[in-house]
């Protein structure tokens, strides 16, 4: 049954909420398009023009190894967007992240290649990718709160599930320049200059997420200890010193949602066209499929959450994630562009389960004072732990044994991580937002301040 709102909790405008939930999608996407289509480009272009002198699967790893680094800097965005968030207010906090994100990623778009500056151009590369990854580790969580704390209290999984459509549109959009991109020119003005435009168009976006975010208020938990004056003089070390235990379950139980979807729109971009022989654009297609039914599906697993609880929703999708791990590759090795698609369906509907909860679960797990800070590090610390390490070490694995098996054992590892990290955390369903978050383990109980 749903919750009720709460006695006193202050009435909101069902246009409002909508309004704030728009925003933090539109925010969201432009953060995760301007990550994917490094994504993208790290599969299909960068490892020829920033890492031309070395084997093309060695460029592959290094250029991936270059899309990884954002995500060791995506932990100390945390910990920075996180403090000023807790203590200065979280809509602040998103209007720097998106500039962050929106001149880095302009700037990839202007950057000469190896030809031209040599060592510089891949030196470049990566100093534009760790800004990126300190923008983002500020964003989502900002965005998350905006959602979350304005939402009634029986649609805090709906409307926190909005804010993560931003992942799997942000990719739509990224992939569909791409596609487009791919579609109009030639491959060597792709490879010469086409692949700039979806780093320049990124400005556009960038200037619509800043009209809309200048226009959203404040969230009533943060003004609420802001009036109080209530607010922890050193976030980071509070959740540190006393909710540690939820930060590093925390990010484990969500690491399985990066291995998935890194696997779908990074390293799959690269097995289906080096390994299986598909064309750019065929796996383009299968992607942008995957995407499209992600973001249908990602509300409708929220509000399941609201409903049934958001343990059980999210533990279905790792469930599912780890048995459609070995049909994934059979139907991808053995069926050509149909099976690719399938496939790429089948696991993104388990992922919509998986990620479409988790932004509220990780949010209900942190008191308004921490939780800023203690929601950015945990997702981060996942992103660590999944993403950053999923396209290399797939593709390794996959030089190693030339098995997709291989890989769908990684896959399965990493579920099953992520399935007893969350298992040893509570239910945060119909919990108020400011009560101590509880784990069911005599050896992991915290109280949140």
């Amino acid at each position: 049954m749903n919750r009720p709102v709460a006695a006193g909790e202050p009435a909101k405008a069902t246009h409002s909420i909508k309004r704030i939930a728009v925003a933090s999608v539109i925010g969201t996407t432009v953060e995760w398009y301007d990550l994917f289509i490094f994504a993208t480009a790290s599969a299909l272009i960068f490892n020829k023009i920033f890492f031309p002198a070395f084997d093309p699967l060695v460029g592959t790893l290094l250029a991936f190894g270059t899309f990884a680094s954002a995500y060791v800097a995506r932990i100390v965005g945390a910990a920075l967007f996180g403090h000023f968030g807790d203590k200065v207010g979280r809509k602040s906090m998103l209007l720097v992240s998106l500039v962050m994100m929106g001149m880095a990623t302009f700037a990839i778009g202007l950057l000469p290649d190896y030809k031209t500056i040599g060592v510089w151009a891949p030196i470049l590369l990566l100093t534009l990718r760790v800004i990126q990854g300190l923008a983002l580790g500020g964003e989502w969580g900002g965005a998350v709160l905006m959602a979350v704390e304005h939402a009634p209290s029986n649609r805090r999984g709906l409307y926190g599930s909005w804010v993560q459509i931003g992942v799997p549109l942000g990719t739509l959009i990224a992939n569909l320049v791409f596609l487009v991109s791919n579609t109009l020119m030639p491959a060597e003005d792709m490879l010469s200059w086409g692949w700039r435009i979806p780093f320049l168009a990124s400005i556009v976006l960038v200037g619509v997420g800043m009209y809309i975010r200048l226009n959203i208020a404040e969230t009533p938990s943060f003004n609420k200890v802001k009036a109080a004056d209530e607010q922890v003089k050193v976030p980071l070390f509070e959740v540190f010193a006393r909710n540690w235990r939820q930060v590093l379950l925390g990010g484990v139980a969500t690491m399985s949602t990066g291995t998935s979807y890194n696997l779908l729109v990074a390293f799959g971009l690269t097995y289906g066209t080096q390994t299986l022989g598909h064309t750019r654009n065929e796996m383009l297609v299968v992607v942008l499929a995957a995407c499209a039914l992600c973001v249908a599906l990602l509300p409708l697993f929220g509000r399941l959450s609201d409903t049934f609880g958001r343990k059980p929703v999210i533990l279905a999708g790792i469930a599912a994630e780890a048995l459609l791990a070995f049909p994934l590759f059979w139907l991808m090795d053995s069926h050509g562009f149909v099976g690719a698609l399938l496939g790429y369906l089948l696991m993104m509907t388990a992922f919509a389960a998986n990620y479409g909860p988790i932004a509220t679960f990780l949010a209900e797990l942190f008191g308004t004072k921490v939780r800023y800070s203690g929601l950015s590090i945990a997702y981060m610390l996942s992103g660590l732990l999944g993403s950053a390490a999923t396209p290399i070490i797939t593709t390794a694995l996959l030089s190693a044994t030339g098995r997709g098996s291989s890989i769908a054992w990684y896959m399965i590892g990493s579920a099953i991580l992520s399935a007893i990290s969350l298992w040893l955390l509570a239910e945060t369903l119909g919990r108020e937002r400011d009560e101590g978050a509880v784990t069911h383990s005599a050896a992991t109980v915290g109280r949140v301040s």
